[in-house]
């Protein structure tokens, strides 16, 4: 029997160990980041998906980095996944503004139609969860990683089919660690996989 509960004791520490590393590579900010490299490379000329790439960074991702981990270290949060839903409400009316700085910059450079559309969509992702937080806590971690992967289906099958098995690791992974019940991950997950759609596949 003890050497039952210590099996048992190890394979619960892996289960945990092996779902931290993959909330922390599944964490929205990276999933996107990665996923737009992915999409402007491979529909953009090189000069422009540079271009895009760099405006992006500078006008959403940079800021929003600093923004999770100063508020982390300034004490604003008690994590860079913002899990307390009382905290979300002083992350996103700060992120909210920088990502409409960041579709006036792509539209001033132009960028091409579909990013600007999943710019768009993304912006309209974000309103909804931050009136959704009035209520319930969804999870940004499934929304964005099936958001993601609705678009990477559209831009090749392979990377779409790896970034929706991700999704759903992640999914178990979200549960496992308590950071959500089942109804926020649903949640964000319908929201995610709605949102992919318009931003992709909508006529």
């Amino acid at each position: 029997m003890r050497l039952i509960r210590t099996i048992s004791k190890s394979s619960v520490k892996s289960a945990t160990q092996f779902a931290r590393a993959v909330s922390w590579m599944g964490h929205p900010l990276v999933v996107v980041t990665v996923s737009v490299g992915i999409v402007v490379v491979s529909r953009l000329a090189r000069r422009d998906a540079l271009s895009v790439l760099l405006v992006l960074f500078g006008s959403v991702i940079l800021p929003t980095a600093l923004l999770l981990f100063g508020g982390v270290s300034s004490g604003h949060w008690s994590d860079a996944d913002i899990s307390v839903r009382t905290e979300r409400k002083r992350f996103y009316p700060v992120v909210i503004p920088l990502l409409a700085i960041g579709i006036v910059a792509l539209w001033l450079l132009p960028a091409s139609n579909f990013v600007l559309r999943g710019a768009l969509v993304t912006f309209a992702l974000f309103v909804v969860a931050a009136i959704a937080n009035l209520r319930i806590k969804l999870s940004l971690h499934a929304l964005f990683a099936f958001y993601c992967s609705a678009i990477l289906f559209r831009i090749n099958p392979l990377f779409g089919g790896i970034a929706f098995a991700l999704a759903v690791i992640l999914f178990w992974s979200r549960l496992h660690l308590q950071r959500h019940d089942l109804a926020e991950m649903l949640t964000g997950t319908l929201l995610g996989l709605g949102g992919g759609i318009v931003a992709a596949w909508w006529p």
